[in-house]
């Protein structure tokens, strides 16, 4: 597993860092990293993990994310073309500067605030589209600071839902501790629809079996089983909803093993069981 810090390392000139990522399948491992994140998707389609989260994405996904948010993007299997996205990222001290620190300012620094809870943009991104493209095509780096400002004062008046609630469990860790749930998450996004292991995990983060559960639990307030289980359920959820599968085959490419098993629980997240939760939404 690559490793799960990123380092983002911005121009000499310049507070913050504009890329456009272009790739059969996004490549970068679940990570976090202490800068901001605000993320368009330009083409293709997949699943987004962000905390304990998993939601499809499709073009023109839009999300933004505070510091050391854990999150990444997974491309489809075999996509029919490449995968394009535009990232900003910027410093988490520009928010601390005189400039941030103005009245005026406010709308700005709420934006920012909320972000630590990731948020995901809804309506139409066309403007937010040709302002980073537009971001990224300019050369002059002061120019390209008013352009990121005018971009962060529209988001701020946006509508947008708030994609992890429970966000502050992970704000309280520290760097080492995110860094080994961030490895074990990982590991769990990798694996969560084959055989998994809680060896295996431990070994990860270079702990014993007994010494991980009651890491593991206190750092995320869940056993790691039942990290693993949310993480096939929600997958079979979108199944359910998004295919015509066999429930059976849901069952097995979520990662259960037994037909019974997934069905009892299915109805502990749920409280139902699967064929009403598909009836649910066919209704």
């Amino acid at each position: 597993m690559k490793p799960v810090f990123e380092s983002v390392s911005t121009p000499g000139d310049s507070s913050f860092l504009v890329r456009k990522f272009t790739e059969r399948y996004f490549s970068a491992p679940y990570h976090y990293h202490p800068e901001y994140e605000l993320t368009l998707i330009l083409e293709g389609r997949g699943t987004r993990y962000i905390g304990r989260h998993m939601e499809d994405f499709l073009p023109g996904d839009l999300v933004f994310l505070g510091p050391n948010v854990p999150h990444c993007w997974r491309t489809a299997d075999d996509p029919a073309a490449d995968s394009v996205s535009v990232v900003v990222h910027f410093q988490e001290d520009l928010r601390d500067r005189d400039l941030f620190g103005m009245p005026e300012m406010g709308p700005l620094r709420q934006l920012l605030e909320r972000s630590h809870d990731g948020l995901r943009f809804r309506g139409d991104s066309v403007l937010v589209r040709e302002q980073m493209m537009g971001l990224q095509a300019e050369e002059n780096a002061c120019r390209k600071l008013l352009l990121l400002l005018d971009l962060l004062l529209n988001l701020s008046t946006a509508d947008a839902d708030t994609i992890l609630p429970e966000q502050s469990s992970y704000a309280g860790l520290s760097v080492a501790d995110r860094e080994r749930i961030g490895q074990v998450m990982g590991y769990i996004i990798d694996n969560f629809r084959d055989t998994i292991s809680l060896a295996a995990a431990a070994e990860k983060v270079n702990m014993t079996l007994p010494a991980f559960c009651k890491y593991f639990k206190k750092a995320t307030r869940r056993t790691f089983i039942e990290a693993v289980n949310d993480y096939r359920i929600d997958h079979a959820m979108r199944q359910l909803v998004g295919t015509d599968r066999s429930i059976s085959q849901i069952c097995f490419d979520s990662g259960f093993n037994d037909l019974s098993n997934f069905h009892k629980k299915f109805k502990e997240r749920r409280k139902m069981s699967p064929l009403h939760y598909r009836n649910a939404f066919a209704g």
